[in-house]
């Protein structure tokens, strides 16, 4: 792998060893699962907001490993801080590279039209091309979609988010018509395209998934939920049958013609 592919994005693996199936599978793709900034980059600000969820997914990256490892899948992860580039947007999109996020000033992303095409170049495109690459050599039969969110939103200490998940989907309802009712019956507080709507914000599923009419779920697991270790075994113990009924209901189908 080439140090400029590295950076835009890594790879797991979870079919090693697993007897899973090159074909026909489920591929996971997380955005937001790094908050890598590159040496070259000076998003001015200070260290701890790299921390927080305005830089990153919290607790996605070992979710996803996790989920990898029961299900016998491939997942492709975003390399770097949303700050750098939000791999979760149009390339048009002007929150791409965002200026501002949930109250805080990224000055170091006041990029002209020649600097935004860098970033666009490095780091979106290559992401974007991997995911594809992976959907072409794979042709899994469920795409699905890792992202945490943030209990309450700085910008809007009010507006607590009590969902425990958020289930999210634009057009395409398939595998959220799935899964929700398996959360709810599991105890799981559950969001039907809470706490936003996947019909305002969705822009990898829309490009991956209903672009082609490939089925996908979207998550997006409160990050309390999903903060340490023990979370994420918790989460990945509930996702992992509810994954896996979603996906047997495509692969019969796929096989049904």
């Amino acid at each position: 792998m080439s140090d400029a592919r590295a950076e835009a994005w890594t790879a797991i693996d979870g079919r090693r060893g697993t007897g899973g199936s090159a074909t026909g599978g489920i591929l996971i793709v997380a955005d937001h699962a790094s908050n890598h900034v590159p040496a070259d980059i000076d998003l001015g600000v200070d260290a701890d907001v790299l921390t927080r969820h305005v830089a990153i997914d919290i607790g996605v990256a070992p979710l996803a490993e996790a989920l990898c490892g029961r299900l016998g899948c491939t997942a492709i992860l975003g390399g770097v801080s949303r700050l750098v580039c939000d791999y979760n947007r149009s390339e048009a999109a002007a929150g791409l590279v965002p200026r501002s996020s949930d109250g805080i000033d990224i000055p170091g992303n006041a990029l002209d039209a020649d600097g935004r095409m860098v970033r666009l170049d490095r780091f979106f495109r290559p992401y974007h091309t991997a995911v594809a690459a992976a959907i072409a050599a794979q042709r899994p039969v469920l795409l699905v979609s890792l992202h945490s969110f943030t209990p309450r939103l700085a910008s809007q200490p009010a507006d607590e988010r009590p969902w425990q998940i958020g289930i999210l989907y634009n057009r395409d309802e398939r595998a959220a018509r799935i899964a929700i009712p398996l959360l709810e019956a599991a105890g799981v507080v559950t969001g039907d395209n809470e706490p936003y709507s996947g019909r305002v914000l969705n822009a990898t599923m829309d490009r991956h998934g209903e672009a082609a009419g490939l089925p996908y779920l979207g998550i997006e697991v409160r990050q309390d939920q999903i903060g340490d270790a023990d979370g994420v075994a918790r989460w990945a113990d509930l996702l992992e049958p509810v994954i896996g009924a979603a996906w047997d209901t495509f692969a019969r189908a796929a096989v049904a013609g």
